[in-house]
């Protein structure tokens, strides 16, 4: 098929943890394995989305999931081709960051023509299941070329290695098609969204594809750098890609990676025109978990719809140079501000991640088989965890280095304001989850809380200190009143209270029994 003819996915069913609510389908608390195969039918049938991503970056994945679904749930697929009416997205491991599974992107990649035979086997004609990859963390356009070639040169030239006198391995296991593969860069680091422009020409100029999907990340930016950097880099990325795609003439089809709280995007069926409205030049969003599966299943069939009807959404706005340098001394000191934050709270998040319930067969974020999320010199959980505890704590993760709106100059206040459109309403949304009691209770208890996080009283206070610094600079910059308003809010501030009570007397049941039910009042774990 060629890349004229190609239809482009609006939504991506990703299997993120962020769910709180376990989908009825799953009889284990943690999907994983065949379960996963079932939730990419649930995905297509059942909600809508265009597109699963196959994750195998961070967890195991089934690489024979294309066999499964088609003879498990022919009775759709016969209708419902896949790689050409819906898709399936691998997610590699990068092996510049993997330590011992890096061979894995050989395995997934192997499996590619294997799909191959197997569809066209069934639908009795040439189809490719699988022709487009995720690659995470690129950094360097000569990533993409190199995970492409490999295919071709390491794969797909195999069938021509001869074996034995004149039998060649085509004579003997077959060729191997699709020939070429579409590399999809997932860019997520300050200095490669900045720079995604030089990251994806090479690959263009090498290439010289019909068009490109990129990948923008909003997740981790938002672990690493905070809220307003997260926001500010996605507008400095989608505004790069368009400049790309007006000096090339390829087609950008950019995809951003988003979760249901302004933390990590605020893509959820209760703010679906608020996020067409931030995010425009769109053509591709992620449904992750939480949107699935904590929200009623009409609202999330209606909201997967109007997504697929009504992306893209418009163009992408170009940010001229005079406002891009000033956008930059908002990011300096923005992410300076949040990082000098959470170098404080860090030991206190990671004494409370521990309780954030799994909800997949994920790897370790740390040791020989992962690789851990450093900020300011400090190890983090990874962002659903990270964000769920701060929400659990009644400290949601959005304020964290806010102090630094009273840094920015008028200038840089208006610009921000100009960019980041839903910067007040995100915050007044969030703002109900700030609890105020749970600060004076944790600075009460300061040595009990201190001795469990396994830091001094003195960095707790200090934390403690910043984040009341933070939520008062936004109470004036912005004329928000944070703090709980509604029943719902007050009933989040009484089970986020019992969480850190629990936390301190060591009741871990009641503790996680409290994380949980507060959890289900935001509709996500983080």
């Amino acid at each position: 098929m060629s890349d004229k003819d190609r239809i482009i996915p609006h939504t991506m069913a990703t299997q993120h943890p962020d769910n709180v609510n376990v989908p009825e389908w799953s009889k284990s608390e943690v999907i994983d394995g065949n379960v996963e195969v079932y939730e990419a039918l649930h995905a297509y049938q059942t909600l809508g989305c265009q597109e699963v991503m196959w994750d195998s970056e961070g967890k195991d994945a089934d690489t024979r999931v294309v066999r499964k679904l088609l003879s498990k749930y022919w009775e759709y697929f016969a209708s419902h081709t896949i790689g050409e009416n819906v898709f399936l997205t691998y997610r590699l491991p990068n092996p510049k960051i993997e330590g011992v599974e890096k061979k894995y992107v050989v395995e997934t990649l192997q499996n590619i023509p294997v799909a191959y035979d197997v569809a066209s086997s069934v639908y009795k004609r040439e189809i490719a299941p699988l022709f487009e990859v995720i690659l995470p963390f690129t950094t360097d356009g000569k990533e993409l070329i190199m995970l492409r070639n490999y295919y071709t040169r390491a794969i797909v030239a195999d069938e021509e290695e001869v074996l034995y006198e004149s039998l060649r391995v085509s004579d003997w296991i077959g060729t191997f098609k699709p020939k070429k593969i579409k590399v999809i860069p997932l860019v997520e680091d300050f200095n490669s969204v900045l720079n995604i422009d030089k990251i994806v020409t090479p690959y263009l100029n090498a290439v010289k594809p019909g068009y490109l999907r990129v990948f923008i990340a909003r997740s981790d930016p938002a672990l690493n750098y905070g809220l307003l950097c997260a926001v500010l880099l996605t507008k400095m990325a989608l505004s790069k890609l368009k400049t790309v795609e007006l000096e090339t003439g390829v087609k950008m089809h950019p995809i951003l990676g988003v979760g249901s709280k302004p933390f990590r995007g605020h893509l959820s069926p209760g703010n679906l025109e608020g996020f067409l409205e931030e995010y425009k030049g769109l053509s591709t969003v992620t449904v992750q978990s939480a949107a699935r599966y904590d929200y009623p299943i009409d609202k999330v069939r209606e909201f997967v719809r109007v997504l697929n009807e009504r992306l893209p959404n418009g163009e992408a706005e170009v940010i001229g140079a005079e406002e891009e340098a000033v956008l930059m001394g908002v990011l300096g000191k923005c992410r300076a501000e949040y990082e000098r934050h959470i170098e404080l709270l860090a030991p206190f998040i990671n004494s409370i991640a521990p309780y954030v319930p799994p909800r997949r067969a994920r790897k370790l974020h740390v040791g020989l088989f992962g690789y851990s999320r450093n900020v300011g010199g400090v190890s983090l959980p990874r962002a659903i965890t990270f964000a769920a505890a701060l929400y659990s704590a009644g400290l949601p993760p959005e304020f964290v280095g806010l102090k630094a709106l009273r840094k920015l100059s008028d200038e840089e206040l208006s610009v921000l304001k100009r960019y980041y459109v839903n910067l007040r309403s995100d915050l007044d949304l969030v703002g109900g989850y700030v609890s105020h009691k749970n600060v004076d209770m944790l600075a009460e208890m300061a040595k009990k809380t201190a001795e469990k996080a396994k830091m001094s009283e003195a960095q707790l206070n200090s934390a403690l200190s910043l984040v009341l610094e933070d939520f008062e600079a936004v109470e004036e910059t912005l004329g928000i009143r944070l703090g709980p308003k509604s029943c719902m809010e007050r009933k989040h501030e009484n089970f986020t209270n019992n969480f850190l009570l629990s936390c301190l007397e060591c009741d871990d049941t009641e503790a996680r029994k409290a994380l949980v039910e507060s959890a289900k009042i935001r509709k996500c774990l983080g």
